[in-house]
């Protein structure tokens, strides 16, 4: 079952036009991670140093081994480092309404 995932995450303050450059350089290697279907990040129009990505997985089980494949590689690390508080992750199931 396809899944929605949506990473929310606040910057520090006035950094937010940098984490937008690191999703840049990351978002290519999701999209063409194995059963990702379409990734894209969204900044707040009413404040720069949030954002969030939505990204579109065949599955669950998809989305948290290229998760893993990130956390090996350091990536969350460097993602962390740009965060004024802890990212929110949610998973959503698309439904067929």
């Amino acid at each position: 079952m396809a899944v929605k995932v949506i990473l929310e995450v606040q910057a520090k303050p006035g950094t937010g036009d940098e984490l937008v450059a690191l999703f840049r350089s990351i978002l290519p290697e999701t999209r063409a991670y194995e059963g990702c279907t379409g990734a894209d990040a969204l900044q707040n129009s009413d404040d720069s140093d949030n954002v969030a990505v939505v990204e579109t997985w065949d599955s669950r089980e998809h989305y948290e081994k290229y998760l893993a494949w990130q956390r090996d590689r350091g990536t969350s690390d460097r993602l962390k480092e740009a965060l004024a508080e802890p990212p929110s992750i949610r998973h959503f199931n698309v439904a067929d309404a």
